[in-house]
């Protein structure tokens, strides 16, 4: 909830206040199932869409749709309130400016990248390819930029693969190796991509980043909510799409420095998933994100269920924390406790591994940064109910919102432009053609060699008839006058 000095969460022996300029510096919203992660994730998404701010956030489970709905009063919801010290009846319940976006463009607007747009190394990721198979990709995609081949979606990159394949001897001195083996991995990889439904997620008309930054004629920050129950099923699909996101902010938004609020705050649930089975080089490259980003007014918060679920790296760029009760019947989950009660600065009031067991639904232990940019001292909050409807929504309300949305038809019909595959098509075509005009010259061509040949044998042929009939008639001739002569001369003698 926005108040005058920030962004009120929750409240136990202090407010716990976000503050706008320092909510850039990204966060991190943890605790077992069931909890009260997504509460707070909705207070959070709600409070800056009222500042102005708008917001991105995974709906997993698909109960963050209600921000388009008033929340409901309730003895619950009064009694939380009541504790917290606040005046029940004077909490407001709202709806917030909202649009649904989904890759498969059922629960919302399409929302799609071209193949070029990703890139080898995201790609290589999501389809699991080895050091040697990504080194072949990668060729694919350079071979494509110097000729100008822009690879839009699944068609295109088989189009390219194979054309390297083909042309590999050619391409050996200035791209290096290309063999049939890895070739044949990666086509085997993307038939499975397209099985798996990545074929929705890349196409054009692709996602314009300026659509998810958008207010409503209120001021109030749009609300994007992601639509992804059917997209997580492959997590390693939703993982990719959301490392490709935070890798398009942070190329295409310029550098504006610190602000008084940011421009734009990035909720990613399932954080763990980001980093599962992701190699060194990756981890570092997200790191870098992470560090980086915070500088073009993007705050990034990740949900997940422990601290450990995130490398320390990217963890120690995550100075806003919201830690909601863990469990802890086994050594290692034991373990991952101290660590998270460690992560904290001390309140002397509490023992801060002990109130982490022992947390209720709602509570949570909250330490946000101070105007210095410190962390602050761990606070023992309960967290403000949301003012919208918890919980889902029908799927007619989901609809009307979509087709009322001055979005709607931007998006949701693909285009399919002329890009790799049709160029190699062409290609392949006109090389088709060119080659059986070659033949077909080359047959009329060996048509007329042996025409020629054998005119010539023919030719040859009948000279040697002829010569042999002159020969004989002479010799019959000869042989006539001789015998005449002769017979004359007998019978003249």
């Amino acid at each position: 909830m926005l108040t005058e000095n920030g962004i009120l969460i929750g409240k136990g022996a202090k407010e716990a206040l976000l503050l706008p300029k320092l909510a850039n510096r990204h966060g991190l919203i943890c605790g077992a199932t069931g909890t009260g992660k997504t509460v707070t994730l909705k207070v959070m998404a709600e409070s800056f869409s009222d500042l102005g701010v708008p917001v991105f956030l995974a709906d997993v489970k698909g109960d963050l749709a209600g921000c388009v709905t008033p929340g409901a009063r309730t003895d619950s919801i009064d009694k939380r309130l009541s504790s917290m010290g606040y005046d029940p009846g004077k909490f407001e319940y709202k709806s917030f400016p909202v649009r649904f976006w989904d890759v498969y463009g059922e629960g919302g607007h399409p929302v799609r990248t071209t193949v070029s747009e990703m890139g080898a190394s995201l790609l290589s990721r999501l389809l699991g390819l080895t050091d040697v198979q990504s080194g072949v990709l990668s060729i694919a995609f350079r071979v494509a930029d110097d000729k100008g081949w822009l690879l839009t979606d699944l068609k295109d990159i088989r189009s390219m693969v194979a054309y390297i394949t083909d042309h590999s001897s050619e391409l050996l001195n200035q791209y290096g190796n290309i063999t049939k083996q890895s070739a044949g991995a990666i086509q085997r990889a993307l038939l499975q991509l397209e099985d798996a439904g990545g074929t929705a997620f890349f196409g054009e008309p692709a996602i314009s980043l300026s659509d998810w930054m958008q207010t409503d004629e209120d001021g109030r920050g749009y609300i994007n909510v992601f639509h992804c129950a059917k997209l997580f099923r492959s997590p390693l699909l939703y993982s990719t799409f959301m490392l490709w996101l935070l890798a398009e902010l942070f190329e295409e938004l310029p550098e504006v420095g610190d602000l008084e609020k940011p421009r734009l705050v990035f909720f990613f649930d399932e954080a763990h998933l980001l980093f599962n089975g992701a190699k060194g080089g990756l981890t570092e490259q997200v790191e870098q994100v992470v560090k980086l980003i915070r500088s073009k007014g993007v705050g990034v918060y990740f949900i997940t269920q422990q601290p450990s679920d995130i490398p320390n790296p990217v963890l120690a760029q995550l100075g806003n924390r919201v830690q909601h009760a863990l469990r802890a019947y086994t050594p290692l989950e034991q373990k991952a406790v101290k660590a998270a009660a460690k992560s904290f600065r001390v309140n002397p009031d509490f023992d801060t591994e002990e109130a982490i067991t022992d947390l209720g639904t709602g509570e949570a232990l909250i330490s946000f940064l101070d105007e210095k940019g410190r962390p602050s001292v761990v606070e023992r909050a309960t967290v403000l109910p949301p003012q919208s409807q918890m919980g889902t929504i029908d799927d007619g309300l989901r609809r009307s919102v979509i087709y009322a949305d001055a979005l709607f038809g931007k998006y949701e019909d693909e285009i399919d432009n002329e890009s790799a595959y049709e160029l190699i098509t062409a290609a392949n075509e006109a090389e088709a053609e060119e080659k059986a005009r070659a033949e077909e010259e080359a047959r009329k061509e060996k048509e007329r060699e042996k025409a020629e040949k054998e005119a010539a044998k023919a030719a040859a042929k009948k000279k040697a008839a002829t010569n042999k009939a002159v020969n004989s008639i002479g010799r019959q001739i000869g042989r006539t006058l001789s015998r005449g002569l002769l017979g004359t001369l007998k019978k003249w003698f």
